[in-house]
Order: C-alpha cells, then sequence, then structure tokens
C-alpha cells in the first residue's frame, strides 16, 4: 500500500481525469416564467364535471410565476383539476431512467396532492385521460408529489422512475412503462393536476428535467450534507457500484448511488445499507475473498482500513459476519491510524467517510461495516 501527501504532475494529472464528470449534467428547461426564452408555455385550466369544482390558472408577470388555483369537489367520486399546456417542448432526451424532474414551487395548500404528467404522439389529451385504460391511451407519464409547507419557493424533486404511463403499474414494476429517450426527446404536451378533494393553490416558477450526473464525484449529496471529503471512486470493489439507487428510508437526492447515501450523506446517519448485502447474488462477497488477508479501503479516497481475517481463518470471519449482517471486524484487523469511534459509536475514516458502527459484544470490540464503504480500491490521497 502506499498512502502519500505529495506526487508528481502525472499522478495528479491521472487522479484528477479519473475524478472529472463523464458529461456535464446540463438541465432542460421545459416550463420557465422568470423570462427564459421559449420556456414560457399558455396554461389552461380544466375540471371534472362536478358543478362545484373549478380550475384557473393565470400569470403573475411582476411576481414571475404561474398560479395555479381552485377547488375539486368530487361530489363522493373521483375528482380533479388540472392546469394543461401543450406545445413543442425542449428535447429532454439526455434525462434517461436516473434524472429527475425539478419544480421550483410553493403552495398554500401543503395538504394536496399534485400530480404532474406529460406526453407526446397522438392525441395526449386522451393519452393522460385513461393512460392505457382505453386502447390507444399509452404515451402519457404521470407521477404523484406533494409540496411542503414553506413562505419560500422549494425545490422540488421527482425521479424519473416514479413516472408511468400504465395506471396502476410502477415504472419500477415494470419496465415498458417507464419513460424512454424517444418519449423523453418529443413532449408535446404538459399537465399540473390536483385530485384530493379541498382547495388548490400553487405556484410554479419553473419546470426543469435534469439528466443523470455521470460522475461519482456529480452524484455526491449537497455540499451541505456531504461528509466525505473524496467522491465514491467510480467503479469499486465487489461490484458494489452496480448499485445505482439509494435505497435507504429517508428521503435524499435520486442522483445518489447507495455508496453516496450511506457512506457520504449526513442525512442517512443512522440508517445502514440492506442488511446481508454482501450475501446478494450480485456481491458475494465471500466467493470472491482470495485465500489469506484481504484489505479493505475507503470507498472514497482509498485509504486501508480494515484487513481480515487476523487471528482467526476466513471461516470465523464469514460467520461472525453472517451472525450480525454486516461485515464485521475485530481489534487486530484495524488500521486504527484511518479508523474513529465518536461518541455515540459511529465509525468514520480519516477522509470524513461513514463506515458503519462501533458495537461490542461478548468476544470483544467488533466494528459492523457497510460493505459499500469499504469496497474501495488503493489510492493516493493528495
Amino acid at each position: 500500500r502506499h498512502v502519500a501527501t505529495r506526487c508528481d504532475l502525472s499522478t495528479m494529472m491521472a487522479w484528477a481525469a479519473a475524478m472529472l464528470p463523464l458529461a456535464l449534467a446540463v438541465p432542460v428547461p421545459l416550463v420557465n416564467f422568470e423570462g427564459a426564452t421559449g420556456a414560457a408555455f399558455e396554461f389552461k385550466g380544466l375540471r371534472d364535471r362536478s358543478k362545484s369544482s373549478w380550475s384557473h390558472f393565470h400569470l403573475d408577470l411582476e411576481q414571475h410565476v404561474g398560479i395555479f388555483a381552485g377547488e375539486v369537489d368530487a361530489e363522493g367520486q373521483p375528482g380533479f383539476i388540472k392546469a394543461v399546456a401543450s406545445g413543442r417542448f425542449p428535447d429532454a432526451s439526455s434525462a434517461t431512467a436516473r434524472g429527475a424532474v425539478v419544480l421550483l414551487l410553493k403552495s398554500r395548500t401543503p395538504e394536496q396532492t399534485f400530480s404532474l404528467s406529460f406526453a407526446n404522439g397522438f392525441s395526449p389529451g386522451y393519452a393522460c385521460a385513461h393512460r392505457g385504460t382505453q386502447r390507444w391511451s399509452r404515451g402519457c407519464y404521470k407521477a404523484s408529489f406533494q409540496v411542503p409547507a414553506s413562505t419560500d419557493f422549494v425545490e422540488v424533486k421527482i425521479p424519473l422512475r416514479d413516472f408511468s404511463d400504465l395506471h396502476s403499474t410502477s415504472c419500477v414494476q415494470e419496465s415498458s412503462v417507464c419513460p424512454t429517450a424517444e418519449s423523453l426527446s418529443q413532449i408535446r404536451h404538459l399537465e399540473i393536476s390536483a385530485e384530493r378533494a379541498g382547495q388548490v393553490h400553487l405556484e410554479v416558477k419553473s419546470i426543469a428535467l435534469r439528466p443523470p450526473q455521470n460522475s461519482t464525484m456529480a452524484s455526491a449529496p449537497p455540499a451541505e450534507y456531504n461528509g466525505c471529503s473524496h467522491p465514491v471512486q467510480p467503479q469499486l470493489r465487489f461490484n458494489i457500484s452496480s448499485r445505482k439507487e439509494p435505497t435507504v428510508p429517508v428521503p435524499v437526492d435520486p442522483s445518489e448511488t447507495l455508496a453516496d447515501a450511506v457512506c457520504c450523506d449526513k442525512r442517512t446517519k443512522v440508517y445502514a445499507e440492506p442488511q446481508f448485502l454482501y450475501e446478494a447474488p450480485d456481491i458475494a462477497l465471500f466467493k470472491h475473498l482470495e485465500p489469506g488477508v484481504t484489505t479493505f479501503y475507503d470507498s472514497t479516497c482509498g485509504v486501508p482500513l480494515f484487513k481480515a481475517p487476523v487471528n482467526r481463518n476466513l471461516a470465523d470471519f464469514e460467520a461472525d459476519t453472517k451472525e450480525h449482517g454486516w461485515p464485521s471486524f475485530r481489534k487486530e484487523e484495524v488500521f486504527s491510524e484511518h479508523v474513529t469511534v465518536d461518541k455515540d459509536g459511529f465509525v468514520y475514516s480519516s477522509c470524513g467517510t461513514h463506515l458503519g458502527s462501533y458495537l461490542p459484544d461478548a468476544q470483544g470490540p467488533r466494528y459492523c461495516m457497510d460493505l459499500s464503504c469499504i469496497a474501495g480500491k488503493p489510492e493516493i490521497v493528495v
């Protein structure tokens, strides 16, 4: 292993090249009432057949917002009000499955549930009204969202994987209902709707499609939540980099990978990667370990953290790990110069990476680690 504080120019250039984004993720503006050329479309209010429901959409030119207001009165039946715009929207095909729709808005009715729909092709109004429940009604992609109570405009992100063009079928369940690059390239119809009985008031500044970010640096958590001093490495060992979704029980940015969320995002501090992830067929940690001692490196900066097995055999290491559900290391297996434990028992690397928890048992000190955070390759730390 080699950890250095200085390196020559060629090494620095190689490190920088590895960490640079493969491409810039530039948001594609669909609607912008703040003056962006070509991105302010005319919206019209629509409502259900209830005599009491009403819908209105108008522009506040001084505040540069579109205001969607009304009331849903379903009279005991499913109801809705909508704000609808048609036209030739910008090509957003760069926003593939890992992208997101980003709305800048605020609401006086945070209890209301809203939906955003987009469609292309033939009869988009028909498609959005039926979404696969009638013949030839596919091609309108819909997802729900809520707006937190706030006096200021907030950014609401809807991952594209949340959209579906088939009623009652999610993109996660069936890939054929997910938005495609072709459907994103030819958006001709956009709807904002409210379907919960009650008042509706929504102020919209902009709607954009944000492409996925193509580097681990770009997929890092926002700066205020990022505890890591380095980006997650692009090709982690044990196939950890294949886990692109941040499967944690708290909201994080949709662009984050599992390693970004678990190892770097401070919002997930008390949560771990899925238990027994190391046993998953696509990971299979113990099938990939060579005989002898294996060194585990930080998934961001690459410093050595643990080596195992030490003073025990591989079967003992595996049994200890299996008992708890996460890779478990003992005192003799720790690179103490790079591993610290805070007063609450959380374990961190010298690069700020959150590694897991310190949970002593009857055998003594035990470090219960997230494989996602110790799957790095040895790197030069500068």
